[in-house]
């Protein structure tokens, strides 16, 4: 049998070119000469009979052939970078490298960890640096945390971890004396402090705990959860947040829940990887684990009538 398929650093070339939208880039990215790419991509062309790409201005832009090709040969591309990048890492031994956006690793990540070591010793944990607009692709990463909802792109695998369940949060002394916060309608009488990424949070919390009053505007935004925490602490308003990122502040009572009423949102935090590679048998260890870890956090929730977000 003819082997049909082009060359690998034809289709590398190709890929890197269609991605960048250009040669001189795809040049260094692969470590070659822009010569050598304009080569390769004009093997390319000629074997397949089609032109791949239109000129416009300095860009090189995919000509509608060019984009059916890199849809059908990019997957595969992808499963063979990322069965050589397992390949290498097995040599060098078990290792299990992860993305973990910061607030949840050091608040809920971290304190399980040792847990997971202890079980798996012969892990070697590495994390790679947390990216918001990351493609979730990197051969050298094995899985991502990430916060969304279902349902997640068809590329991706994704189990749903914690943080669906939002709770208010005060000081002790704002649960005291005769003013103290007992109710839902309590808390607009105080100063409310919103996460800049999601300022709408209270007004779907009082619409779900049936409060018909208009809810008041934030008196102030925090773009890090751990700020917004912690002008709670120094009085400055109320706050609602994810219930996996305060359990230390809860257990050390410097914080409290006023109102033991969960509101289940739709976005969380989830382990995604490319659905399209094989997990290794350190990273099935690691979700299993962190599943667990999610189960238990789950069942230990105190909360009672969560509402539920369409």
């Amino acid at each position: 049998m003819r082997i049909q398929s082009p060359s690998l650093s034809e289709l590398h070339a190709f890929a890197q070119a269609a991605r960048l939208g250009s040669y001189t880039l795809a040049a260094e990215q692969l470590s070659v000469t822009q010569g050598a790419i304009s080569r390769a991509i004009a093997r390319l062309e000629e074997h397949l009979g089609f032109a791949l790409f239109e000129r416009q201005g300095r860009r090189s832009v995919l000509s509608t052939a060019g984009r059916q090709y890199l849809d059908a040969i990019g997957p595969a591309i992808f499963t063979i970078e990322s069965a050589t990048a397992a390949m290498r890492r097995r040599r060098s031994g078990r290792q299990l490298r992860l993305s973990v956006p910061p607030t949840l690793f050091s608040h809920w990540l971290i304190p399980r960890l040792p847990d997971f070591t202890a079980r798996h010793p012969g892990t070697v944990l590495s994390f790679a640096p947390y990216r918001r607009d990351d493609p979730l692709t990197d051969p050298q990463t094995d899985a991502w945390v990430r916060i969304g909802a279902d349902p997640w792109p068809d590329q991706l695998a994704a189990d749903y971890l914690v943080g669906q369940d939002l709770v208010p949060i005060c000081r002790p002394q704002d649960v005291e004396g005769a003013q103290a916060i007992r109710r839902p309608e309590d808390l607009m009488a105080r100063p409310l402090l919103a996460h800049t990424n999601y300022p709408d949070n209270w007004a779907r919390w009082f619409s779900k705990m049936g409060c018909e009053d208009l809810c008041p505007a934030p008196v102030a935004d925090f773009e890090q959860v751990t700020l917004l925490v912690q002008a709670v602490i120094a009085g400055m308003g109320v706050a609602v947040v994810q219930r996996c990122l305060i359990e230390e502040d809860l257990a050390s009572g410097r914080i409290v829940v006023p109102v033991q009423r969960a509101f289940r949102i739709e976005r969380g935090y989830f382990l995604c990887r490319p659905a399209q590679r094989p997990a290794s048998a350190e990273l099935q260890d690691f979700r299993h684990w962190v599943l667990e870890q999610a189960a238990l956090d789950r069942a230990a929730q105190p909360l009672g009538n969560a509402a539920e977000l369409p």
